[in-house]
């Protein structure tokens, strides 16, 4: 928390690159149009631009305030976004209430993986999507097939490619999909 709130001024500039391929590997493959989107790690909220027009509702959630302060200021203009600090591994939602949920760069940062997508999964409604990225130079493919497993989250695809520094799920809460479980 402290190494992100005094960065968060220049998050984007460090970030924003790295972020905007990983949403470009997954929301191609993601039906947001009307849901509650939960975004855990929120960060400076670079993803709203590309979802808030789209999504019902998206929350926000990030333990860093600076980074949270940042992504209030990008979001003014939508209706729909709101944003909350807690930690992902203590989330104050329901269970079952959020129709998609992105973790995207939040795994490396968290001392038990497998407990923070618990979490994580406890908030998603039955079959939701659940979009996570996992640092390559931290995980590799087949410990990130791993923590999905124990989550219940059913990997419709993981992109993993030489310009990703992170593997890419899109999965599925719970549910089988005929699609490949892995492309590039």
């Amino acid at each position: 928390m402290r190494r992100y709130d005094l960065t968060a001024e220049i998050y984007d500039a460090r970030y924003r690159e790295e972020q905007e391929a990983k949403y470009a590997a997954a929301l191609g493959r993601v039906s947001i149009d009307g849901m509650g989107v939960l975004d855990v790690g929120c960060g400076t909220g670079l993803l709203f631009d590309h979802i808030a027009t789209k999504a019902e509702m998206i929350v926000g959630v990030d333990l860093a305030k600076r980074l949270l302060v940042q992504a209030n200021e990008r979001s003014r203009h939508f209706g729909n976004v709101y944003l909350v600090q807690a930690d992902a591994d203590h989330l104050p939602f329901k269970p079952r209430f959020f129709g998609v949920v992105f973790v995207f760069t939040v795994l490396q940062n968290l001392p038990k993986p497998s407990q923070t997508l618990l979490e994580i999964a406890r908030t998603a409604r039955l079959e939701a999507c659940i979009v996570v990225t996992g640092l390559k130079k931290t995980l590799s493919l087949q410990a990130f097939r791993s923590l999905l497993e124990h989550a219940n989250l059913m990997p419709v695809c993981i992109t993993e490619n030489e310009f990703l520094r992170c593997h890419v799920a899109v999965s599925f809460l719970g549910k089988k999909h005929v699609a490949p479980a892995n492309s590039s």
